[in-house]
């Protein structure tokens, strides 16, 4: 079976972070994510509110990941580094890492290097 030419492996991409974050509570997480992102609410009204940010908290395994979300590492080693960590199953990780960098790269949290076209 031939593989798509316009196919990405996941496993291969480098999240690099694209959102505002700090560490709360237990040492976890938290993604600050504007109420306002684009055109004249952005610009104008998120730098004037009170409190411009959702706060996200992230539990263990989810600010695992986003603190290895450095542009520098692909998901298959972090997939790695936290079967080490946390001593799961290395197939129900890839599972779930996969579906949360992918809803991380749909929200624009994280920018993925490594498809083809990227420099």
């Amino acid at each position: 079976m031939k593989k798509d030419a316009g196919t990405v492996n996941l496993l291969e991409l480098k999240p690099k972070r694209n959102s505002e974050w700090e560490t709360g509570e237990n040492d976890q997480v938290v993604l600050l994510v504007p109420k306002f992102r684009e055109g004249f609410l952005g610009k104008w009204v998120q730098p004037r509110l009170s409190r411009p940010y959702y706060r996200v908290k992230l539990d263990a395994y989810g600010s695992y990941i986003w603190r290895a979300c450095d542009g520098n590492t692909t998901v298959f080693e972090i997939a790695a580094t936290m079967k080490d960590k946390f001593k799961e199953d290395l197939e129900s990780l890839y599972e779930r890492i996969g579906k949360f960098v992918r809803r991380l790269d749909e929200s624009k949290f994280v920018l993925m290097d490594g498809r083809k076209g990227d420099t």
